[in-house]
C-alpha cells in the first residue's frame, strides 16, 4: 500500500468529505480544548489553525501526488525519456488514472525503442545494397569489370534488394498508423499461389515447392495485401530452408474460413521465440537468409487487417519435414460493416491487436511540490534536504517555552527560551557569513536582554520584537525598506512555503538507523507518561501530591494552555529556521533604477520650495527665540508650554516626510553633468541641514513640555525616536554628498536596534520615575496614579518618597498580594532590585482618599 493515509478508499469524492470532516473535527476538539484551558484567543485560533492545516496536509500526502508525478513524467517524456512511473497503488480514480498513464509510457517507451531500433536497422540494411550497388556501378564505369548480362543482372539484384525494403519500410509505416484500407475482391486460390511461387523462387538456392490446394477454392480479400502476406512466408520459408529444400505449402477450407499453411525444411522456430518473430526486426539469431526482420510483422499486419491470425505451430508428423510451420487463418467473405466505404469499392478498416510490449524497468518519479508554483521565482527550493536537527531544535525550544513561560512573569524563562530561539536562527543560517546577517543576530541575542534585566514588560516587549524583526531582515539579507517589509512577511508565508520541506524531513524519520526508533520510542514513552500520570494524578490526591512534588501545576487546564504554547513556539520557530535555511529572493521588491526626468526643474523647482518652508519655520523659531516668551504669548495667545507641546507632533512628521521628499527626488535627479550633482546636492543638502534643526526643535520643544508637565513613557519614547529620525537624516545627508546610498536602509536599521538598546539601558521606568520626583521635590507637581503604574524597575527610585507619599506611588501590588510564583524561573534583575529596596517587607495599601490626585502631570 502507498504511504497515504486513506489510500485503501476507492472514491476521491469520499476521501475530500474525509478530509473536510477530519479537519473540521480535529480543529473543533483542539479549539474546546483551548477555551476550556482558558487559552486567549490570539493564541488558540492560530494553534487551532496550524493543527488543522497540519492534519489535513497528513491525510492528503499521497492524494494529489500522482497527478504532480504524471506532470514530472510528460517533462521527461517530452524530453526522450520514457523510464519514468507513476505511482498507482491507490484505489482510485486518480490510481486507475496512474495505471494507464504508466500503461501509456510503456507503450511509447516501446514505440521509441522500436523507432529507435527502426533507425539503426534501416541505416544497416541501405548501407549494405548501397554500397555494393556503388561498388558494382563504379567498376562498370572504370571499366574493371565488363558490362556483360551477369555483371548487369548483379546490378539489378542489388537494385531490387533496394526497392524491396523501401517497399517494406512503406509497409511498417502503414502498421504504424494501425489503419488501412481493403480493396476486396475474388482471388483464385490455386491460380493465386502457382503465381506466387514462379516468381517468388528466390535464385541459387534450388529451393521447391510442393503445393496443395481444394479444387475452385475461391476466397475474398485484398489481392496486394494478400500477396504481401503469403509472398513474405513464400520467402521466409525459401530462406531458412538449407539449399535443394522444400517448402509445403497447403490450402484448406472451412465453412467460414480458409486456411493457408507454410511449412520449411528449415532448423524451425524455438516455442519462446514464436510470438517475437512476429514483431519489427523480431529474426532469430543463427538463422541464415538475411532479410529485414519486417516481412512476419508485416504479414501479421496484413492477416488483422483481413479480420484473420496468423501463427506458428509444430509441424505435422505426417509430412516428414522438421522445419518451421506457419498457419493463417482468413475468413472466407470479411465483414464490410465496421468499414469506409469509398465509391465503388467494398472496403473494411481493422484495427491490428496490439503485440506484447517489452515495458521498461518502472522508475519511481518524485512528485514536484504542490506549492513551489505559487511561490514561483519569488521563493525557489533548490533541493533543500530535510533537517532533521532543525526540527528537533525547533521542537526543543518549544517543549522548553511550554514547560517554563505559562504562569510566570517575564525573566529567566523567557529569555531562555528567546536565546535558544535566536540560537535556533543562527545555526540554520550558519553558512552565511555575510558581517550585515551576522551583526543582525547579534543584536537580535542583545536585544532580548531586557527581559532578563528590566520588570518594564512594554520596553522588554519593544525589544525582543525588534530583535525578531531584525533577525529576519538579517536572514533574508535585505537592502531596501520594501525587502525588509517583505522579509516581515515571509516569517508567516514560510510556514506553508516549507510545508513540503517539513514532509521531507519527517520521511526522513522513518529512514534506516537507530535515530527513527529512538525517536518513536521517546515519542511514545512520553506521551504514555503524560497520559497515564494526568489520569492518575486526577483519581488519587496523594499520587497528585507526589507528581506535584516533581512536576508542579500540571493539571488538566495548565497542560492545555502549556500544549497551545509549546505547538505556537514550535510553528513560529520552524517557520523561522526554514527562511534561515532557504530564505525568498526579497530582492525582487526592490524598485527598479528609475529613468531620470529630461529637465532639472522638474525636480529642482519642488525642492526649493520646500526648502523655502522650512526656511520660513527656522525664521520663525528664531523669532520666538529672540522675541522672547512675552511676544509669543503677545502674538499667539499662547503659553510657551502649549506653543512647544501644540506642535511636536506636527514636526516629528515633518522631519518623516523630508526624507520620502529626499528619497523621490534622488531618484529623479539626473547626476550626468557636473551642474546636476551640484544642485542635487546644493538643494537636498540644505534640506536635510534644516530638517536637523527641525529634529533638535522638536526635541527642545519636548523637553520643555516635560518640564512643565512631567515624564511619562511615551513623551520618553517619541524622544528617542525623534532622535533616532535625525540620525537617519544625517545618514542621508552623508550620502547624498557622496551620491551612493544603498548603504543608509541598513544603517538605519541597525542605528533603530541600537536606539531601542539605549532606551532599555536607560531602564526607562526607572529613569522616569527619578525625574518626576525631582520634579515632585522641586514644584510639589507629581502624578501618583501614573507612577503607581510603572513597573519594578521604579520601585528603587520611589523609595525616596517620604513614607505617606510612597505607598501611593508604589507600583500596583507591589509587595502585597502578588498572583504570579516568582520562582528562580521567573527571575528578573528588575524585580530583584526592587525587592531589594523594598526590604521584603510587605507595605499596606493605602486608604483609597489617602493618596493626592493629579499634581500637575497632563497629557500623559
Amino acid at each position: 500500500m502507498t504511504g497515504e493515509p486513506l489510500g485503501r478508499v476507492t472514491s476521491i469524492k469520499v476521501k475530500l468529505g474525509l478530509l473536510v470532516a477530519a479537519s473540521v473535527v480535529v480543529a473543533t476538539v483542539v479549539g474546546t480544548a483551548g477555551a476550556a484551558g482558558g487559552v486567549t484567543p490570539w493564541l488558540a485560533v492560530p494553534v487551532t489553525v496550524a493543527v488543522a492545516l497540519g492534519v489535513t496536509q497528513l491525510l492528503a500526502a499521497g492524494m494529489t501526488s500522482p497527478l504532480r508525478q504524471m506532470t514530472e513524467v510528460a517533462r521527461q517524456m517530452a524530453r526522450g525519456d520514457y523510464s519514468g512511473r507513476v505511482d498507482a497503488s491507490a484505489g482510485d480514480e486518480v490510481g486507475e488514472l496512474a495505471r494507464t498513464f504508466n500503461q501509456m509510457a510503456a507503450d511509447l517507451g516501446h514505440v521509441d525503442g522500436e523507432r529507435r531500433a527502426l533507425v539503426a536497422t534501416v541505416s544497416h540494411e541501405l548501407r549494405t545494397p548501397v554500397a555494393a550497388l556503388t561498388a558494382r556501378l563504379e567498376n562498370l564505369a572504370d571499366g574493371v569489370e565488363a558490362s556483360d548480362d551477369e555483371a548487369l543482372e548483379g546490378v539489378l539484384a542489388q537494385a531490387r534488394r533496394l526497392g524491396g525494403l523501401v517497399d517494406d519500410l512503406l509497409d511498417l509505416s502503414r502498421v504504424d498508423a494501425g489503419v488501412a484500407a481493403l480493396r476486396l475482391a475474388d482471388i483464385d486460390v490455386a491460380h493465386f499461389l502457382a503465381e506466387l511461387v514462379d516468381t517468388g523462387t528466390p535464385p541459387g538456392r534450388g529451393v521447391t515447392y510442393d503445393v496443395s490446394t481444394p479444387d475452385g477454392l475461391t476466397v475474398r480479400a485484398d489481392p496486394p495485401r494478400l500477396r504481401q502476406l503469403v509472398g513474405n512466408l513464400l520467402d521466409n520459408a525459401a530462406r531458412h530452408s538449407p539449399a535443394g529444400g522444400s517448402v509445403t505449402v497447403r490450402a484448406s477450407a472451412g465453412p467460414r474460413s480458409w486456411t493457408l499453411e507454410v511449412t520449411d525444411s528449415g532448423p524451425g522456430v524455438p516455442t519462446g521465440d514464436r510470438e517475437r518473430i512476429f514483431e519489427r526486426f523480431g529474426t532469430l539469431t543463427g538463422h541464415e537468409g538475411g532479410g529485414t526482420g519486417l516481412g512476419l510483422a508485416i504479414a501479421r499486419w496484413v492477416a488483422d487487417l483481413h479480420g484473420g491470425s496468423i501463427r506458428f505451430t509444430d509441424p505435422d508428423p505426417d509430412d516428414g519435414v522438421g522445419g518451421a510451420r506457419v498457419v493463417v487463418t482468413l475468413p472466407l467473405l470479411p465483414s464490410a460493416t465496421h468499414s469506409p466505404r469509398p465509391p465503388g469499392e467494398t472496403s473494411m478498416t481493422v484495427t491490428p491487436v496490439p503485440t506484447d510490449a517489452t515495458v521498461p524497468t518502472p522508475v519511481a518519479v518524485a512528485p514536484p511540490s504542490l506549492i513551489a508554483p505559487v511561490f514561483g521565482a519569488f521563493w525557489p527550493e533548490d533541493d533543500v534536504p530535510g533537517r532533521r536537527d532543525l526540527v528537533g531544535a525547533a521542537l526543543a525550544v518549544g517543549v522548553l517555552a511550554g514547560v517554563v513561560l505559562p504562569f510566570r512573569q517575564p525573566g529567566l524563562a523567557l529569555f531562555m527560551v528567546l536565546v535558544a530561539g535566536t540560537s535556533t536562527l543562527a545555526y540554520a543560517a550558519r553558512n552565511r557569513r555575510d558581517p550585515f546577517t551576522m551583526a543582525c543576530l547579534a543584536g537580535c541575542a542583545l536585544l532580548c536582554l531586557p527581559v532578563l534585566l528590566l520588570d518594564a514588560v512594554w520596553i522588554s516587549t519593544l525589544c525582543w520584537m525588534a530583535g525578531g524583526i531584525l533577525a529576519l531582515i538579517g536572514v533574508t539579507q535585505g537592502r531596501s525598506v520594501p525587502s525588509f517589509v517583505l522579509a516581515g512577511l515571509s516569517w508567516p508565508l514560510a510556514s506553508l512555503r516549507g510545508l513540503p520541506w517539513f514532509g521531507r524531513t519527517l520521511q526522513g524519520l522513518a529512514g534506516r538507523g537507530r535515530g527513527p526508533g529512538l525517536l518513536r520510542t521517546v515519542v511514545w514513552s512520553l506521551l504514555a507518561v503524560v497520559v497515564f500520570g494526568l489520569l492518575f494524578a486526577s483519581a488519587d490526591a496523594l499520587v497528585a501530591s507526589w507528581l506535584g512534588a516533581l512536576v508542579p501545576d500540571w493539571t488538566i487546564d495548565t497542560f492545555v494552555l502549556r500544549a497551545f504554547v509549546a505547538g505556537a513556539v514550535f510553528a513560529l520557530l520552524l517557520a523561522g529556521a526554514y527562511l534561515a535555511l532557504n530564505p525568498p529572493r526579497t530582492h525582487a521588491a526592490d524598485l527598479a533604477t528609475p529613468k531620470p526626468v529630461r529637465h532639472r526643474y522638474e525636480w529642482l523647482a519642488p525642492v526649493l520650495l520646500v526648502d523655502a518652508v522650512f526656511a520660513l519655520f527656522l525664521v520663525a523659531q528664531a523669532t520666538v527665540v529672540f522675541g522672547g516668551h512675552d511676544y509669543l504669548e503677545r502674538t499667539t495667545g499662547l503659553t510657551y508650554a502649549d506653543y512647544v507641546h501644540q506642535g511636536f507632533g506636527q514636526l516629528t512628521v515633518a522631519t518623516a516626510l523630508t526624507l520620502l521628499v529626499v528619497w523621490a527626488a534622488s531618484r529623479k535627479a539626473a547626476r550626468t553633468t557636473l551642474a546636476d550633482r551640484v544642485a542635487l546636492r546644493a538643494s537636498l543638502g540644505a534640506l536635510c541641514l534644516m530638517t536637523l534643526v527641525v529634529v533638535a526643535s522638536a526635541l527642545f520643544r519636548m523637553s520643555v513640555y516635560q518640564d512643565a508637565y512631567g515624564f511619562t513613557r511615551l513623551r520618553l519614547l517619541v524622544d528617542v525616536f525623534e532622535g533616532w529620525l535625525g540620525l537617519v537624516v544625517l545618514a542621508v545627508l552623508v550620502a547624498g554628498l557622496r551620491l551612493e546610498g544603498r548603504w543608509v536602509p541598513r544603517a538605519a536599521v541597525l542605528s533603530g536596534a541600537v536606539a531601542l538598546a539605549g532606551l532599555a539601558v536607560l531602564n526607562p521606568d526607572a529613569w522616569i520615575a527619578r525625574h518626576n520626583i525631582d520634579r515632585y521635590e522641586a514644584t510639589g507637581k507629581v502624578d501618583f496614579d501614573y507612577l503607581g503604574g510603572l513597573s519594578a524597575d521604579a520601585v528603587p527610585e520611589l523609595m525616596r518618597l517620604p513614607e505617606a507619599e510612597r505607598a501611593c506611588a508604589l507600583p500596583s501590588g507591589w509587595g502585597r498580594d502578588d498572583e504570579w510564583t516568582d520562582d528562580w524561573l521567573a527571575w528578573n534583575l528588575g524585580r530583584a532590585r526592587a525587592g531589594d529596596a523594598v526590604g521584603g517587607e510587605s507595605l499596606p495599601a493605602p486608604p483609597p482618599t489617602s493618596c493626592p490626585g493629579d499634581l500637575g502631570v497632563r497629557g500623559r
